[in-house]
């Protein structure tokens, strides 16, 4: 009866060979996922999501997926350095297009003086600080005054004209002398006398509707900031002006 018995128990014993391929194609599957993902980017929030499933799967806990064990391959550095990059071409780009715009204001000036024949009293300079507009004083003042002829105020409202510009920037207007002491009791000196013409001839510009005077400041040089040798009458005649400096977008009239 017993040699019946251990007979009956081996043939109920259950047959587990196929547990082994079964084993093997997990961990080919496995190992292929690896593969898989070594070679492609890592998204550190999707990489986490799917480590811990595989971790709960196949071992109920953490095993080689751990993210705290796996190292990311982005250098942070190389990451910085090409955001830079990124910005600095970006920055590049719009100082190209805001110097197209100054170019193509300096063309309308150019057509303006050229239709006016003012070539001798006005010209234009695109420089690293903006577009230069240099307008001799003779045009609008008398020797030793501040206050812009009658007569040339309708000139002064022309070029206002021209300063409507889409965006609108900064504008500076200063007022330059020569060396010559003043010799009236307007003014105490020659810088008075700058300053006082560079407000005059901006007020006559933000007449024109179409301006935003926060978008202006004035400021006044006397004799300080020559462009020609005050030693000739020719030089000194260069050195009396006002000048309108249209800055670029990012900077601000101060």
């Amino acid at each position: 009866m017993a040699r019946k018995r251990r007979k009956q128990d081996h043939d109920e014993h259950v047959d587990e060979s196929w547990l082994i391929p079964y084993a093997d194609i997990l961990t080919l599957l496995l190992a292929l996922f690896i593969v898989l993902f070594a070679s492609s980017s890592i998204d550190a929030a999707k990489y986490e999501q799917m480590a811990k499933s595989f971790n709960v799967v196949f071992t109920g806990g953490t095993g080689v997926m751990d993210h705290s064990s796996m190292q990311s391959t982005e250098d942070p550095d190389q990451s910085n350095q090409t955001k830079k990059s990124a910005e600095d071409d970006e920055e590049a780009k719009a100082k190209a297009r805001d110097q197209a715009v100054l170019t193509k204001v300096k063309k309308q000036v150019d057509t303006f003086i050229a239709n006016k024949k003012l070539d001798a009293k006005l010209q234009t300079k695109l420089t690293d600080e903006g577009l230069l507009i240099t307008i001799e004083d003779s045009i609008f003042f008398d020797s030793g005054r501040a206050v812009i002829r009658q007569q040339d105020v309708p000139l002064a409202k022309e070029i206002s004209k021209l300063l409507v510009i889409n965006p609108a920037r900064g504008i500076v207007i200063s007022g330059h002398t020569d060396n010559v002491p003043i010799k009236n009791s307007d003014f105490q000196s020659n810088w008075y006398l700058s300053a006082i013409r560079a407000v005059n001839f901006l007020d006559i510009l933000l007449e024109n509707s179409d301006l935003d005077q926060e978008n202006f400041s004035t400021k006044g040089y006397g004799e300080f900031k020559p462009i020609a040798s005050n030693d000739t009458a020719e030089g000194r005649s260069k050195n009396r002006r006002v000048e309108v400096l249209i800055l670029p977008i990012e900077k601000k009239a101060k």
